[in-house]
């Protein structure tokens, strides 16, 4: 299934708006929640085909909040791309290890990024 919907989770509204451009331009459908209680209401409300997650924001961080979407079977399959200022090599693990697809460390090159959704499915 290609990726149409992309849900970006990010506590900066500059963050936010630079990932939204990116994909907008290259014609995906995006929404957008600024933290992970909001993310985890806007994907049972509509369920998104990939999720771009923060880590450091207020309430349960990216790594928490992909956990919790990893465990839950009805959204499991959704696969989630981490786009973190963490940038160790213990961060990428630990969020691999939460059940992210990937990780990709801020700022967002947005060829990358591009490069990366398509291996998952995207346009």
């Amino acid at each position: 299934m290609a990726i149409q919907k992309i849900l970006i989770v990010d506590d900066s509204p500059t963050e936010r708006y630079y990932l939204t451009d990116i994909l907008v331009k290259a014609g995906f459908t995006v929404t957008t929640a600024e933290n992970g209680e909001e993310a985890l209401l806007k994907i049972k409300d509509d369920k998104p085909e990939l999720i771009l997650m923060d880590v450091v924001m207020p309430g349960a961080n990216g790594f928490q909040v992909t956990r919790t979407i990893a465990r839950d079977p009805e959204l499991a399959d959704v696969p989630i791309i981490i786009c973190s200022s963490k940038n160790q090599e213990t961060d990428r693990v630990w969020g691999l290890r939460q059940g992210a697809r990937d990780y990709m460390v801020k700022p967002v090159d947005a060829e990358l990024l591009l490069a990366k959704i398509a291996a998952l499915g995207g346009a």
